[in-house]
């Protein structure tokens, strides 16, 4: 993106899920590869694409362990697949996607490749009803709503995010990831690249390492419950997205701006607007009606016409990457770090 059209990163854009992944191609030799065995995929993605948009909601902050972006233009993501854990590295040359991944996921994570990068998405159904959202998706036509097909790598940090900063939800993913977690199969040394846990090891973290990484005991429990009815959890990612959020809110401690922040990510929910929210709804009504102190209830009103075409999702990220955002007041919210107490 060029000119006047090339935003400065900020807040806003970073939860839109915009990523800035390198256009100029460093020679691959800068990335280390030791000798080990790769599964490769090339696939052509229908229309514009735009990879780090489209994969930038994956992105739990800057020094997220699952996720890094290399100066060569590479998205490398880890992750645990139904298979085991698998590495898979994308990058976009010539406007065909170059796959690559390790580990015993590695299959499955190619196989979901064109469904993870926007395939199943529909950007066509979504007719913009306001300027603003026009003029967003006319500058950004490669926005693609991701699909991951996994509940779990979405759920857990969807938890950590409740009702605290996030800095300090992207700390506690860091610091839990990089503790419980195993580095990823594949050429990551350099890369500092982890693994979630699995369910079992989740549910053996003892209270007090949750304390350090500054996670409070209603949170921790959340994901203890969670993660003992984790194949449960996951078969969510092939339901409805009505169905999938109403399958995670029968776990206490998971409401809808939960399940939607989940589903948004596993299910590739298109409409899964999300509701509970602290910014959002003055975000979404000063976008629209210039109504900084709009709740829920206005929110969900100016994102009506969108209902219909089961796109309030992608309006929604639509207007975060706008920047149209309200004037900056006194924090809402202040950081705070249990493990201090």
């Amino acid at each position: 993106m060029a000119g006047r059209y090339a935003p400065r990163p900020t807040r806003t854009t970073v939860r839109g899920g915009e990523t800035v992944v390198p256009r100029a191609v460093v020679p691959r030799a800068v990335v280390p590869r030791p000798a080990t065995e790769v599964h490769t995929r090339r696939w052509l993605p229908r229309g514009p694409f735009d990879l780090g948009l489209t994969l930038g909601p994956l992105r739990r902050g800057p020094a997220d362990p699952a996720f890094r972006v290399t100066p060569d233009g590479s998205v490398w993501r880890a992750t645990r697949t139904p298979e085991g854990p698998g590495t898979l590295r994308v990058a976009l040359r010539g406007g065909v996607i170059e796959g690559e991944a390790w580990g015993p996921g590695a299959t499955w994570l190619l196989a979901q490749l064109p469904a993870l990068l926007g395939d199943l998405d529909e950007p066509e159904a979504f007719e913009p009803r306001h300027r603003l959202l026009a003029h967003a998706r006319h500058h950004r036509p490669g926005l693609r709503l991701l699909r991951t097909g996994l509940v779990m790598e979405s759920l857990i940090p969807s938890i950590l995010e409740q009702k605290i900063t996030t800095d300090e939800a992207y700390r506690a993913w860091r610091i839990l990831l990089r503790t419980y977690g195993t580095p990823a199969p594949g050429p990551t040394a350099g890369l500092g690249l982890h693994v979630m846990p699995e369910p079992r090891v989740w549910s053996l973290i003892p209270s007090w390492e949750w304390h350090r990484a500054g996670v409070d005991n209603k949170r921790a429990s959340t994901i203890l419950r969670a993660v003992k009815v984790a194949r449960r959890m996951e078969e969510a990612a092939a339901m409805t997205p009505a169905d999938a959020r109403a399958r995670l809110e029968l776990i206490p401690g998971i409401g809808p701006w939960t399940s939607a922040e989940t589903v948004q990510r596993s299910n590739g929910a298109a409409d899964a607007v999300t509701t509970g929210d602290v910014h959002l709804p003055g975000i979404v009504g000063y976008a629209l009606a210039g109504n900084r102190d709009a709740d829920d209830a206005e929110m969900l009103r100016l994102l009506a016409p969108y209902e219909e075409q089961g796109q309030r999702h992608r309006a929604a990220r639509l207007i975060l990457l706008s920047g149209r955002t309200p004037p900056r007041r006194q924090p809402k919210m202040r950081r705070t770090n249990i493990a201090d107490w």
